[in-house]
């Protein structure tokens, strides 16, 4: 019994590399915030998603990655989007981006810049964007 608690007591304590609060302020502030930003990619009518996957690629390694290069994640969803006027919703195939990141005046501006990006290549009126501090060790 002596011997697997001497063992138990010397494994390190897991520690993360990053800090997920803002000591050095003495606030406590959260320093990590989580930014999901949602893209309809093409209808969800049967449509050929080849070409709308390749789009979506070539999106994500030019203005995305460039931006966040230290991580994202992609998830496809399926959403909905009504136009104002219109009688019915747009079912469309999607992505959700998901980025965590300080809420810094740059990271900020990068994710702007993404959802100004992709309505200028697509034509499309809206990327909702969702953002919330969180709680994130890594």
């Amino acid at each position: 019994m002596l011997l697997i608690t001497a063992c138990a007591s010397s494994a390190p304590a897991s520690r993360s590399t990053l800090s997920a609060v803002d000591t050095a302020s003495g606030g406590g502030a959260p320093i990590w915030f989580e930014t999901r930003l949602y893209f309809g990619v093409g209808p969800a009518d049967g449509h050929s998603a080849a070409d709308d996957e390749a789009r979506w690629r070539r999106f994500l390694d030019d203005v995305v990655t460039p931006r966040f290069p230290a991580g994202l994640s992609v998830v496809d969803v399926y959403g909905q989007w009504k136009e104002p006027g219109e009688a019915s919703p747009e079912r469309l195939r999607s992505k959700e981006l998901l980025i965590i990141h300080r809420n810094t005046p740059a990271d900020r501006a990068g994710i702007e810049a993404i959802r100004d990006a992709w309505k200028q290549r697509t034509g499309d009126h809206s990327v909702l964007r969702v953002t919330q501090a969180v709680d994130a060790s890594f």
